[in-house]
């Protein structure tokens, strides 16, 4: 059968009027007949419209509870069941269209000009009179309304129905879920249909098919059913001889309850695993260009953080421009982040190329004074974020083929993470690419091990070290864009970020790509791991703690670069 969503009183006509374009007599639908049936007999036949596959069903009975649905009589007496349009005409009043074809219906046309259009009905709404309800014509239009979405053409409507009257545990909704059930294709509405089935025989059922149901919900890892089964549990300890409890039934509900906790156990790791993963790519992005950099000239960079800030409010103004030229609606507008990565990458580029021109180049191997001018850059750049962007956080919406999420053993894993991580990968292997395939990364790694030998063999290592920074910027300036899809976007977002990276660059090994890779996938994720069982600031301590003891052990990181700054 093939239905169409509840829609709001208001607009309910809209659909009918372009799904059914087509005139036909009343007589050849279901629907009509039950408009135009006595009183007494519409309740009965407003329950059989669930054999019905018509989608006007569920907005006509809506329109029929509200007092929306009127009836007009043609002077050959057949009578035709219409609504008024949801926009009035310029003297207040409202077209007739028919619940048969969505038309508008027309007034008889004029002995006196036979050959004009014919005009279309209209009446005021205060003219004209509901078809009338009762008691009982309310309460099946509710019961009907309730269960129509088990045969709506989306899967994921016909889900939420099945658990919707699955939790609801009335034993006169049985029938309708395992008639439902035979006929359903899809397995994730099957695998609802059956736990809707198992819940209301939970509840009403006899020990045999309690039991059955418990094995079943077990199976299939429902949550939401817990909480009922340590009832019987709890039940059968306090009251070990009630007829009503068997012990195979609170021996099943027992098992169940550790069963499905477990599963949860693990789901609620490798999802908080997922979140970890997805926010270290951002972090390896972030810090892949400290890194580069840092192992270049020995400048500690505090501003890093907000080059990646850069990014994001590059992406920030990229969705509004999209939105402004498409439409926030508009199929263009879901191409911005396509076109916000080379923005934020060229944005913060150029941001970071400004700061090695004004002051970074004065500053080489002098880490102290670097540090302070840097962070006084930092500070003056979340200033300037305040005051074009405002002190609150912006919102960007992500694109729409990176919302909604896919589901592995009721672990969700959500799209814009997954491109998150996917995109860290690539970015990786293109920095790594560079580092090891081109002349320019041949020249990175000449100075970052040698600079005044490669100088003598005739490379321009200032000219070296203003594209590397620039190169290094740029990278935040991805993550920062890839960030904006997962996060919160505000001033002082590098602030959150900067120590995370130092972090990472130190323990992976200054310079090291493969260092800063290890580091941030493990700094990351144990950070995501450990943070709902200690919280996050006990958390972040840990880690802390952990990486000055690792130190300890390895000065140089997990992979030291060998250059005379190391020796």
């Amino acid at each position: 059968m093939i239905f169409i969503r509840s829609i709001p009183r208001l607009f309910f006509v809209l659909p009918v009027a372009i799904l059914f374009a087509s005139r036909a007599s009343a007589e050849d639908s279901a629907l009509i007949r039950v408009l135009l049936a006595p009183p007494a007999e519409q309740p009965a036949q407003i329950r059989s419209l669930l054999n019905e596959e018509d989608a006007r069903i569920r907005p006509t009975l809506e329109a029929w509870r509200s007092g929306e649905i009127y009836i007009h009589t043609l002077p050959d007496g057949q009578r035709i069941p219409f609504t008024l349009s949801a926009t009035a005409n310029p003297d207040g009043t409202r077209n007739a269209l028919s619940i048969e074809t969505g038309q508008p219906l027309t007034a008889p046309a004029d002995p006196a000009a036979p050959d004009a259009p014919p005009a279309p009905l209209a009446f005021q709404a205060k003219a004209v009179t509901s078809i009338e309800t009762n008691a009982a014509i309310r309460r099946a239009i509710r019961d009907v309304s309730q269960v129509v979405d088990l045969a709506d053409p989306s899967s994921a409507i016909r889900r939420a129905a099945a658990e919707r009257l699955g939790m609801t545990q009335r034993p006169d909704y049985l029938p309708l879920l395992e008639a439902r059930l035979t006929r359903e294709k899809n397995r994730a509405v099957r695998r609802a249909l059956g736990d809707g089935v198992a819940l209301i025989n939970l509840k009403n059922g006899n020990d045999t098919e309690k039991i059955a149901a418990i094995q079943q919900l077990q199976a299939s890892h429902h949550l939401g059913v817990v909480t009922q089964l340590k009832e019987i549990v709890a039940r059968g300890d306090v009251r070990p001889a009630d007829p009503t409890l068997s012990p195979a039934l609170v021996r099943a509900a027992r098992t169940a309850i550790t069963s499905i906790e477990h599963h949860y156990m693990w789901v609620n790791f490798w999802g908080t695993a997922f979140r970890g993963l997805s926010l270290s790519s951002v972090l390896l992005v972030t810090a892949l260009g400290l890194a580069i950099t840092y192992g270049l000239m020995g400048v500690i960079n505090m501003a890093h953080g907000e080059i990646m800030v850069v990014g994001a409010y590059a992406t920030y103004v990229t969705q509004n421009l999209f939105a402004g030229w498409f439409g926030a609606g508009g199929a263009g507008y879901n191409y911005y982040f396509l076109a916000a990565l080379p923005v934020s990458f060229l944005a913060a580029a150029l941001v970071g190329l400004v700061l090695e021109r004004s002051v970074i180049q004065w500053l080489y191997r002098r880490p102290l004074e670097s540090l302070l001018a840097t962070w006084g850059v930092s500070l003056a750049l979340q200033q300037g974020f305040r005051t074009v962007f405002g002190p609150a956080n912006v919102q960007i919406n992500s694109p729409a083929w990176l919302r909604g999420n896919i589901e592995i053993a009721d672990l969700t894993l959500t799209w814009n993470r997954i491109f998150v991580i996917a995109f860290a990968v690539v970015v990786v292997a293109g920095a790594w690419l560079l580092l090891n395939r081109t002349r320019f990364g041949l020249y990175i790694r000449a100075v970052t091990q040698n600079r005044a030998m490669a100088s003598c063999m005739g490379v321009r290592t200032e000219r070296v070290n203003m594209l590397t920074f620039a190169f290094g910027s740029g990278l935040a300036g991805l993550a920062g864009a890839c960030l904006a899809q997962i996060g919160n976007v505000g001033p002082g977002l590098g602030q959150s970020h900067i120590v995370d990276c130092f972090m990472v660059v130190v323990s992976g090994g200054v310079g090291s790509l493969a260092g800063t890779v290890y580091a941030a996938l493990g700094i990351g994720s144990i950070d995501q791991i450990l943070q709902p069982f200690l919280g996050a600031v006990m958390g972040k301590i840990l880690v802390l703690v952990a990486i000055i003891l690792f130190l300890q052990w390895k000065p140089g990181g997990l992979f030291p670069t060998r250059n005379r700054s190391l020796d």
